[in-house]
């Protein structure tokens, strides 16, 4: 299967042997079919060969001449490679010309989005995308189609490095209405214009709608169906280039594909039933040495086994600029309409998840731009907007009659107006719909329609052309489908919503005969039977459609042309009993139990629902873990807003709850279930999930108790998974055990990039064993290691893993016994290192030497960006000479010194190296007793400093003079926005002064005077000065002795001066 793409010159000449248009194209498939060396014997018998007398003689040896008779199709110019003639090529340039007349002219084709350009290789087929239906797909996932490797649509068949070879099978999914079928014809017109595929010689595509239409074909046959005879011009194959058979529709396909059980053939001519041809083809028994492209919705392609195919890809839904852009294409020459539209789009969740699909967000466009013509026709403006599925169907619906009328010359008419043979198509239509989605059958042929009673010469109708789309096949027949899957299944909600009614036996029976079944509420019972017990979810949406035709709304919208006005009252109560019922509490948290939860809502029935999810927002989840309850919230999961950025299910969840809602809580992107009591059972239940899951990018597990054997599982899942960035075990006494096995998982995953495991009892061993995965990890940014105790030996280790690695930005190991020796070693690694940006140190024991070594490192190190200090030992010796590497220093941003025993001596020195830096952004020197000498000396650098934004002196035994200098600071500077000047003593006199700075100031944006005994009248120096000062958003007074007639007055003034500025006090 995997041989060289090269073809001798006697198998050319071979080809270009044969002379009628039969013989070519025998040629051709025997060439496709590998059978090379047959045929050369078979024509070296001939006397009269042509490649007889060449092969006899001697070949001529001239320049540009190939070795051992194979052609290079590198030296080839593109007009011998890219078609496979011989003496013309004609034939394949009549086949170009038929291709492209059968893609149409779709504008789409012309200009396909980046999208459909790019596809997403895929790894397999999900257990969501085997099992559950394309609706259920995208709500699970909540319309995202996580980041994954992309191939553009030129490389889609080429190897994916150098030492690959091409796929032979390659499948591309996409759920139903993403666009596969446009993708393919983008791509067959493309190659038709000499634009992709240029190392293929011929491009043969294949619908299953075309295969559909035979019993039985042979190989030869199928390509004499797709590559006709065009010409006298003789079919051979002069290049040595490939064959792309593309078979578009695999879940269209009548029959489903069955590997184990169909018997072998590798006879081109011999004619065997459509299914096994093609089982035959994807195995390599026919057509081995051709590639093969199929095109499927997920839970087709699963008939596939895996083994057999060598490459997926998947088509991503439209992201919020293409559903922009989708709506604005839908009404080119109404902007006004498409805003509307996109902004009714958004404001409904449901609705924006499903329009990432693009004939779903055309068909929502359509339906929603009736709404509005209607409203203006009626003079209603406060028509109701669409809250379920069913009603946006309705809508469509309605705009589908409103055509009918059009379509007869006449005004479009009342819903109640709708003529006798509109409803009586509408039935049929019905009804074939239901017959189709029951028997998994979504193509229909004429002798279909006819079978149904319908004249074919009424399909031409505008009623029919919104509901159904033509397409013709090879066979010269034409093949029908809905506009989309979710159309069918509406429209058969409608007729078995209409048909239940006067029904005696089960309408889901084929041959019509059983149990007696009467009244509509026995046959609504029975549909949601079949429903919840289909493994497939097929019926899913279907249910939700036939509940909604039970809502008050789409009873208002359908009566007089499918409904009767009123008749829902009858049935909408006993059939919310009954959906409720199927949520009992023995039944599992599933897709089906789900999908109840769907139908619910579209009866309008939402009390259970809403109920969980004021308890999610007021935080009274916890009492609420009954059985009920529980599907409810998977529910929420899916749709409710408050779940969309973060799925936050802490202090909530026991773990027999947890176990219950874990596939639905891993549909999500981000998930916290910290604080849950969660132990080694719990933790290993996710692991189990972890194996399988693409959806979750962040978890977060802090504050529970999963220890070392829950962490060891949650490491084996990390070496399979492939989305998970970052992971949270704050908190779970994992030891150093589980930090073990965390690194071992470290050296394997490649997408792990935020790891966080503070106060976890880690060791130096744990440290060491995490510094040995760092060697050889280049993915993980952000390691968290703070409240542990790695001493000065995990320190070291860590560091010496610095020199090697190069992908680690951020490192907090802030608490954890590290002294002057290990800080030594650090700050050696911190010369060589080139990526860490942030390094984390504060409430260790560095002293006045470590500070040394540490300010040697900053003079080296250009990368480090955030460094923390708070709570060591460093006292002025050690401030100053990081003061003195910080006036060297060009990267350092962000340097946090807090209760670090700094005076005012360090604080000089600071101040001298902020007039030469021009890097640092913040600088935190609170609870230091710098003093009024030390706060002016910082105030004299605030004067041509330009680059800090941020100073915090909090608890600095800074006084008036310290305040004043500041002020006199804040009267020049442009830059600093946020000063906090908290628990000092500025005084009256001080207040004066930094209000009169105010006045002059335009750049501070925060000022924090909390606790400065400024008393009344500081305070109303400072609120009034707020009257000349437009920047200042937050300004903070609390705990002064200001007194409640003070309170008043300054209230006041901030109110006239400055009402854009929020004041504590």
């Amino acid at each position: 299967m995997r041989k060289q793409d090269l073809w001798r010159d006697r198998e050319k000449r071979l080809a270009c042997s044969a002379g009628s248009p039969a013989e070519q194209v025998k040629a051709l498939v025997d060439l496709l079919a590998g059978k090379r060396g047959q045929l050369l014997q078979a024509h070296n018998k001939m006397p009269d060969s042509p490649l007889r007398s060449q092969s006899d003689g001697k070949s001529s040896t001239g320049r540009g001449s190939n070795r051992g008779g194979y052609l290079n199709p590198l030296t080839l110019p593109w007009d011998l490679t890219c078609f496979a003639l011989c003496h013309t090529d004609s034939r394949i340039r009549k086949h170009c010309e038929a291709l492209l007349s059968r893609v149409g002219n779709d504008p789409e084709l012309d200009s396909p989005s980046h999208r459909l350009a790019n596809l997403m290789l895929v790894e397999g087929l999900t257990d969501l995308q085997l099992r559950e239906h394309d609706f259920t797909q995208v709500e699970a996932t909540r319309g995202v189609w996580h980041p994954a490797r992309a191939i553009t649509l030129d490389r889609l068949f080429l190897p994916l490095s150098r030492v690959s070879i091409p796929p032979r099978i390659s499948i591309t999914i996409g759920v139903a209405g993403v666009g596969k079928t446009t993708l393919v014809r983008h791509f067959v017109r493309c190659w038709a214009r000499g634009q992709v595929g240029k190392d293929f010689s011929v491009v043969l595509p294949l619908t299953f709608r075309d295969l559909n239409t035979y019993e039985k074909l042979s190989a030869d046959r199928l390509i004499c169906s797709i590559f006709p005879n065009t010409g006298d011009a003789s079919l051979g194959v002069t290049a040595p280039d490939r064959a792309l058979l593309v078979l578009d529709g695999l879940d269209e396909c009548k029959t489903p594909l069955e590997f184990s059980n169909t018997m072998a053939c590798t006879d081109p001519k011999k004619e065997i039933q459509v299914d096994h041809l093609v089982t035959n083809i994807i195995r390599g028994n026919l057509f081995p040495e051709i590639s093969v492209w199929i095109t499927s919705r997920p839970s087709a392609a699963g008939q596939i086994p895996g083994g057999l195919v060598d490459r997926m890809t998947e088509i991503r839904g439209l992201t919020e600029e293409e559903i922009k852009v989708c709506l604005e294409q839908t009404f080119p020459e109404d902007q006004n309409l498409s805003g509307q539209v996109l902004s009714q789009v958004q404001a409904n969740r449901a609705l924006y998840l499903m329009c990432t699909i693009p004939a779903f967000c055309r068909l929502t466009g359509m339906a929603l731009g009736h709404l509005y013509h209607t409203r203006l026709a009626v003079h209603d403006t406060e028509l109701p907007l669409p809250q379920t599925l069913c009603e946006l169907y309705s809508w469509y619906f309605r705009m589908a009659l409103g055509g009918e009328g059009q379509d007869k010359g006449k005004v479009t008419p009342r819903i109640e107006q709708v003529t006798q043979g509109a409803r009586k198509m509408v039935g049929t239509l019905g009804r074939l719909a239901f017959h189709g989605l029951v028997k998994k059958k979504y193509v229909f042929y004429e002798q279909d329609i006819k079978a149904f009673g319908m004249d074919l010469t009424l399909l031409q109708s505008t009623l029919c052309s919104c509901l159904l789309q033509r397409e013709e096949t090879l066979a010269s027949s034409a093949a029908y489908c809905f506009t989309h899957l979710s159309l069918q299944e509406f429209m058969a909600a409608t007729y078995y919503y209409s048909a239940s009614k006067r029904a005696i036996f089960d309408l889901f029976t084929e041959s019509g005969m059983s149990w007696p079944r009467l009244g509509f509420l026995a046959h609504f019972r029975c549909a949601a039977q079949r429903a919840t017990q289909a493994k497939d979810g097929r019926l899913d949406v279907f249910l939700r459609f036939l509940s909604g035709l039970l809502s008050p709304r789409v009873n208002t919208l359908l009566a007089g042309s499918l409904l009767v006005q009123g008749e829902h009252q009858s049935y909408r109560a006993q059939v919310a009993e009954l959906l409720q019922g199927l949520l009992r509490p023995d039944t599992a948290v599933c897709a089906r139990a789900i999908n109840v939860l769907y139908c619910l809502h579209e009866l309008q029935h939402t009390e259970l629902a809403c109920s969980v999810e004021e308890a999610m927002q007021s935080g009274a989840l916890a009492g609420m873990t009954s059985p009920l309850h529980r599907k409810a919230l998977a529910y929420l999961l899916q749709m409710s807003d408050i779940c969309s950025p973060e799925a936050n299910l802490s202090l909530c969840l026991s773990q027999s709850v947890l176990q219950s809602l874990l596939p639905q809580l891993l549909y999500c992107q981000s998930l916290s279930l910290a604080e849950n009591q969660i132990g080694n059972k719990g933790a290993k239940a996710l692991a189990r999930s972890l194996l399988v899951n693409r959806s979750l990018i962040t978890l977060d597990l802090r504050s529970n108790a999963i220890g070392p054997q829950g962490a060891k599982a949650l490491a084996d899942a990390l070496k399979i998974n492939r989305t998970l960035t970052s992971l949270s075990l704050q908190s779970n006494v994992i030891k150093d055990d589980g930090v073990m096995c965390m690194a071992e998982a470290l050296v394997s995953n490649h997408t792990i990039s935020v790891l966080q495991l503070q106060k976890n009892r880690i060791g130096p061993r744990g440290a060491q064993q995490m510094a040995g995965a760092l060697k050889q990890n280049r993915i993980l940014k952000e390691l968290m290691f703070s409240s542990n105790t790695i001493g000065d030996k995990g320190a070291m280790a860590l560091a010496e893993a610095l020199k090697v690695n190069q992908g680690l930005e951020s490192l907090d190991l802030q608490s954890n016994a590290i002294s002057n020796t290990g800080v030594a070693v650090l700050m050696r690694a911190l010369c060589t290192n080139q990526t860490l940006s942030s390094l984390n140190l504060r409430e260790n024991s560095i002293s006045p030497e470590g500070a040394q070594v540490l300010a040697q490192a900053l003079c080296m190190n250009n990368v480090l960006k955030h460094l923390d200090l708070t709570a060591n030992l460093l006292h002025d010796q050690g401030a100053q000479a990081i003061a003195v590497a910080v006036g060297k220093n060009d990267s350092l941003t962000h340097l946090h010194l807090q209760w670090n025993f700094i005076q005012a001596g360090a604080a000089r020195a600071l101040g001298q190296a902020l007039q030469l830096n021009r890097t640092l952004t913040t600088l935190d020197l609170q609870e230091n007793a710098i003093g009024d000498e030390g706060a002016s000396a910082v105030a004299g650098a605030l004067k041509v400093n330009t680059t800090l934004t941020a100073l915090y002196l909090q608890v600095a035994s800074i006084g008036t003079q310290g305040a004043q200098a500041l002020g006199e600071a804040l009267a020049v500077n442009r830059t600093l926005e946020i000063l906090d000047l908290r628990g000092n003593n500025v005084g009256i006199a001080g207040a004066k002064a930094l209000a009169n700075a105010l006045k002059l100031n335009s750049s501070l944006r925060r000022l924090n005077l909390q606790e400065n005994s400024l008393g009344m009248d500081g305070a109303i120096y400072v609120a009034t000065a707020l009257s000349e000062n437009r920047g200042l958003h937050h300004i903070n007074l609390q705990g002064n002795p200001i007194g409640e007639s003070g309170a008043r007055k300054i209230s006041e003034a901030i109110k006239t001066n400055a009402p854009m500025c929020t004041v504590e006090m």
